[in-house]
């Protein structure tokens, strides 16, 4: 099995050598992180295989039967007076599978209108939503599959645009030695009206990761392996930009085997759970490619680092978890989860 899970990296990871990714594709609000979990693990998880309803929205295959009934609420309180979440619910079908569906949605607050010259013509809003409908169904006693539909509407200003994506995901279980793989395919698909009469490129991304959570100690890691569809996603400086150090004035370069250290790492999410008691979390984690890409030389600070702690109280689960983007400040992520036949069964 390790032999399979090598040969499938290799492959996926060798498919396209390009260029970095950022600003080049629409519709990117569905690559932000809405679990407070998920955030506080460096930004994504599609290896952990728990009855946490919120990483199905990462991995659908990582929706189970253990999920019937599941009701889950995200809020991110995001910069300046931005915010977005996701809202979902789940159902076990017999003998069909498991369904949930949700929403995610994205509002950028109002923005003031002018007219070419500077005249101040009034306000306008700019919000985006994804419908999620996802599937689930176990292949056998260790792999699961998985598929996410997202019919998505945008709608900044006067300009509208409709696309439809779709994520497919599997999901390796070994429940004897605590250890979960998976590789995901995210946004597949089109954009059926654009802005414009031009049709914009996609977020696509292709995934996978693993976890291991310790035998005889309450502690989890995770490592998600991000864009393997692309080797470089270094940052290319304008040609106007030179590469000196701005203490001594010296040029700098880096050596090839730091280069390809360098665009290695970029590729991986690390992130550690702890539970020092029942239903008490900790989580860290970090990610190096927004710690490159964020940083101040002069002063790092936390960049890149992300921290948070999940609680279980009667019947909710509750968690909050905080992601350092720049020195310029940090998302709050808080979510709230429940099962309804607790409820039910108390009547």
């Amino acid at each position: 099995m390790k032999k399979l899970l090598f040969a499938i990296f290799i492959s996926v990871f060798s498919l396209q050598l390009s260029a970095q990714i950022g600003g080049t594709h629409t519709y990117n609000f569905l690559n932000l992180i809405n679990s407070a979990r998920v955030a506080s693990f460096g930004g994504d998880v599609i290896a952990i295989n728990d009855n946490d309803f919120n990483l199905s929205f990462h991995n659908p295959a990582l929706l189970n039967p253990e999920m019937n009934q599941e009701l889950i609420l995200n809020y991110v309180n995001y910069f300046t007076d931005i915010n977005y979440g996701y809202a979902a619910y789940a159902t076990n079908v017999k003998n069909y599978g498991i369904f949930s569906g949700g929403i995610q949605y994205i509002n950028y607050g109002k923005f003031i209108a002018a007219d070419e010259r500077g005249i101040v013509t009034g306000e306008f809003k700019a919000a985006e939503y994804a419908i999620n409908l996802i599937y689930s169904r176990s292949i056998d006693s260790s792999f699961r599959v998985g598929v996410n539909v997202k019919p998505i509407i945008s709608t900044l200003e006067k300009y509208t645009s409709l696309g439809i994506v779709a994520d497919f995901g599997v999901v390796y279980n070994k429940p004897r030695s605590l250890f979960t793989a998976a590789l995901v395919v995210k946004n597949l698909g089109t954009q059926l009206k654009g802005y414009t009469d031009e049709k914009e490129a996609l977020p696509f991304n292709i995934q996978m990761g693993i976890s291991q959570k310790l035998q005889h100690a309450p502690l989890r890691f995770s490592v998600t392996f991000d864009h393997l569809e692309k080797w470089d996603l270094t940052y290319d400086k304008p040609e106007n930009e030179s590469n000196l150090d701005p203490l001594s004035g010296q040029e700098t370069s880096e050596s090839t085997l730091d280069k390809i250290a360098d665009q290695f790492m970029r590729h991986i999410l690390l992130g550690v759970e702890f539970s020092p008691i029942n239903n008490l979390y900790l989580r860290a984690g970090y990610n190096y490619r927004r710690r490159q890409e964020m940083l101040i030389e002069s002063k790092t600070s936390t960049i890149g680092f992300s921290w948070g702690f999940g609680v279980k109280i009667s019947k909710f689960h509750l968690s909050y978890g905080r992601a350092t983007y720049h020195l310029a400040g940090a998302s709050d992520h808080f979510s709230i989860s429940t099962n309804l036949d607790s409820f039910r069964k108390n009547l």
